[in-house]
């Protein structure tokens, strides 16, 4: 058994790929329509389906608003650097919630970003001790 994918829904489906692939450096890995549905999906991830879990996107054709409900967390992502990521972030348009520095009653340096519907991404510090 291994993780396939997180699915989140999206009210602009050509702005979040633009963001998760421009602002965080995935890769669009497959798109389909589904008419018959009225959905679209998109696949976005740092590699091959195959070998790693990623993220689906999912537009429901006509939904501009979702309510973000209490329970879901955040998506997290390894980086090298978090400071360094911050600003390529806003470089890129992209929105930085919660700047890089250690976490409360920590060390391991966190930031937070969000995507163009408010979803979390938390960014960790990979230690490379």
């Amino acid at each position: 058994m291994r993780l396939l994918h997180t699915m989140i829904r999206v009210t602009n489906l050509d702005k979040s790929i633009d963001f998760y692939t421009r602002v965080l450096g995935m890769s669009l890995l497959r798109r389909h329509d589904y008419p018959d549905g009225k959905f679209t999906l998109a696949f976005v991830g740092y590699g091959k389906e195959e070998e790693n879990a990623v993220i689906e996107l999912t537009y429901n054709w006509g939904v501009d608003k979702y309510e973000m409900g209490t329970a879901f967390g955040h998506i997290a992502i390894a980086v090298d650097d978090a400071y360094k990521a911050c600003e390529d972030i806003k470089q890129n348009g992209g929105n930085v919630i919660r700047e890089a520095g250690p976490m409360n009653h920590g060390t391991t340096i966190i930031a937070f970003v969000s995507d163009p519907d408010g979803y979390k991404i938390e960014l960790i510090q990979e230690s490379h001790a």
